[in-house]
């Protein structure tokens, strides 16, 4: 720890433990991602839930959809609401305990049981993504902006090693269920209870060594759940001031909306397409994710130092690789060199940008703005894998042709990223 992460990359009177109680939550959470809605439910939903039917992976999309839809609606007015009052540990540990009892009760989704995975799936994903947004929003109050990607990919990269501990422990036990003879139902099951387990209980560490920083502000007016649209209304047009911010949100749009593809349909691309069984694609994203961790260390280290902008475009090139890789692979070599390169993308490119919206974001209301960062990632989860859908459904079921479209989306995120000046945005924020 000490040597990742020196002293001087500390704001004055925080703690190394400190960190490592903001980076635990990080490891706590990606079990969520990995196993619910990237290695085993999306799967499980699309091939048992709804029986395979024709338009099974159109309706998890949609799923996914509403439930950032409502993220995108809700977080600016809450992150406004936390910052006034300096509640964002208080509100973390509301949101975690919620999506903790509802990823458990996914457990109850049986094959056929179609309105309730979805209900489940919707309000599970809700407030996994909340507390993704305010956990981000401690990174500028614990480095300092030289170290804000060092410490941001040190956070990643607890994440992925958290995540792929909560797949391995579900692997093996699928493993042994299997052999077993139990059904798919009754696994993936337990699986879901594990998932919830191995989320809440490292969480009770970070709410143990992470301090709120933040000091309560005067009220307005715009605060409350009731206001939401309005509240981002306003947030977004005081980016007016930070026109590098802007830039950087519309890349955040485009390029997640690629990484939502890869996030949300993985398994279902791997197990449809490719030809992996249940246990093959658990592995392929098991490897995934050790890329992404991998990916997030290194490039938190590498971005301090050659810049922020570029570090994102090359992860942005990769990208656009695996898509044309993935769209043209004929067998399971070519399918899992594409998947490494993807993994090591995944951390990278994330770790980089929460890292850029804690430089963009004025100080004094950092949950504020990390509400509007995680409502455009929100927006991008909506468009990239409902866009995936769509044109799977257009091509008469042709996958291939929806992933190499995804290109696109990485091709549009470099595109924003080129007139941005990292500089010019930092100081902004200051002034605002």
């Amino acid at each position: 720890m000490r040597a990742l992460l020196p002293e001087t990359a500390l704001n004055p009177g925080v703690r190394r433990r400190e960190v490592f109680g903001w980076a635990l939550y990080d490891f706590a959470n990606s079990g969520y991602t990995t196993v619910v809605l990237t290695a085993v439910f999306s799967a499980y939903f699309v091939s048992a839930v709804a029986g395979a039917t024709s338009w099974a992976t159109l309706l998890w999309t949609l799923a996914i959809g509403l439930s950032n839809a409502i993220v995108m609606l809700l977080m600016p007015a809450l992150g406004a609401w936390a910052d006034q009052r300096a509640a964002k540990k208080r509100l973390l540990m509301l949101v975690t305990l919620l999506c903790v009892l509802f990823t458990a009760a996914l457990a109850l989704a049986q094959p056929g049981m179609v309105a309730l995975a979805v209900l489940l799936i919707v309000i599970s994903n809700t407030f996994y993504s909340m507390g993704e947004s305010l956990t981000a929003a401690f990174l500028p109050e614990l480095a300092r902006p030289e170290a804000m990607g060092r410490v941001s990919g040190l956070g990643w990269g607890f994440g992925y090693a958290g995540g792929m501990l909560t797949l391995a422990v579900c692997l093996a036990f699928v493993l042994w269920a299997q052999a077993q003879g139990m059904p798919a139902g009754q696994y993936v099951a337990v699986t879901m209870l594990i998932t919830a387990a191995l989320y809440g209980l490292p969480a009770l560490g970070t709410f143990a060594l992470l301090r709120e920083h933040a000091r309560p502000r005067a009220q307005t007016t715009r605060t409350g759940i009731a206001h939401g649209f309005g509240q981002l209304r306003y947030t977004w047009q005081q980016t007016r001031q930070l026109p590098d911010l802007r830039l950087l949100l519309g890349s955040t749009v485009c390029y997640q909306a690629g990484v939502a593809v890869a996030i949300t349909l993985a398994a279902i691309y791997a197990e449809q397409v490719i030809g992996f069984e249940s246990q093959e694609t658990m592995i392929m994203v098991l490897a995934l994710n050790l890329a992404a961790a991998f990916g997030a260390l290194l490039f938190g280290q590498l971005q301090d130092r050659i810049g922020h902008r570029l570090a994102l475009a090359l992860t942005l090139v990769g990208w656009i690789m695996v898509c044309l890789l993935a769209a043209s692979a004929s067998g399971k070599p070519q399918f899992w060199v594409a998947a490494t390169i993807a993994g090591l993308c995944m951390g990278s490119s994330q770790s980089a940008g929460r890292a850029m919206v804690g430089l963009f974001a004025p100080p004094q209301q950092l949950a504020e703005y990390f509400g509007l960062w995680t409502t455009v990632t929100r927006l991008a989860s909506i468009l990239g894998p409902i866009s995936y859908g769509l044109i799977t459904w257009a091509a008469s079921g042709n996958q291939r042709v929806a992933i190499l479209a995804c290109s696109l989306f990485f091709v549009l995120g470099m595109a924003f990223l080129w007139p941005m000046r990292v500089q010019r945005g930092r100081q902004a924020a200051l002034a605002a």
